[in-house]
């Protein structure tokens, strides 16, 4: 017997079915259409086939907070949605087999053509995303070591702000680490 074999399958609605599985159909060990399951009081995808539980845990990204010689923050104009053309700090998700600051010096020079020194972390925050659902955000303050400034692939532009005159930030996550860094906690 199945140890999930007694345990209630449920019929989610189209809005609880995006939470609790969003939209996987099929499981990526052996192939068999999921199922929906009631564990540890909560409904999530569970494979008959291979006897399987599907988690769905948050996605770990990551932000850099960079300071020039003149107290300026660096930002990242997107070239890419969510939130195209407006700015932000460079940053991105972790690649499965990298660090957390691995993962920072990665997006940092992909980003902004920047290397960097990890200097220390600021903050992490936990928020939902209508295209990736829950995110786990970890802001670094990084110490450029070397690079020439140039915008990446999925960026428009790059550029040093004074504390004073920051444009509109993107994402409420890096407003905060921004706030941390610029003006210390609140």
């Amino acid at each position: 017997m199945l140890p999930f074999s007694g345990m209630r399958q449920t019929t989610c609605g189209k809005v609880l079915r995006e939470k609790c599985m969003s939209g996987k159909k099929f499981c990526t060990y052996c192939g068999a259409r999921l199922t929906e399951r009631v564990f540890e009081e909560r409904p999530r995808g569970y494979c008959p086939g291979c006897d399987s539980i599907y988690y769905e845990n948050p996605v770990p990204a990551v932000a850099a907070l960079v300071m020039n010689p003149d107290n300026q923050l660096l930002l990242v104009k997107r070239g890419v949605e969510p939130a195209k053309g407006m700015w932000c700090l460079p940053g991105g998700f972790l690649e499965i087999d990298e660090s957390i600051e691995g993962a920072v010096l990665r997006e940092l020079e992909e980003e902004t053509g920047i290397l960097g020194e990890i200097s220390g972390l600021v903050d992490f925050f936990s928020q939902r995303s209508p295209h990736y659902g829950a995110i786990l955000l970890f802001g670094y303050t990084v110490t450029m070591t070397g690079g020439t400034v140039r915008p990446g692939f999925d960026a428009e532009a790059v550029a040093f702000f004074d504390r004073d005159a920051l444009p509109p930030i993107a994402f409420f996550s890096h407003q905060k680490l921004i706030e941390k860094v610029m003006h210390g906690p609140k």
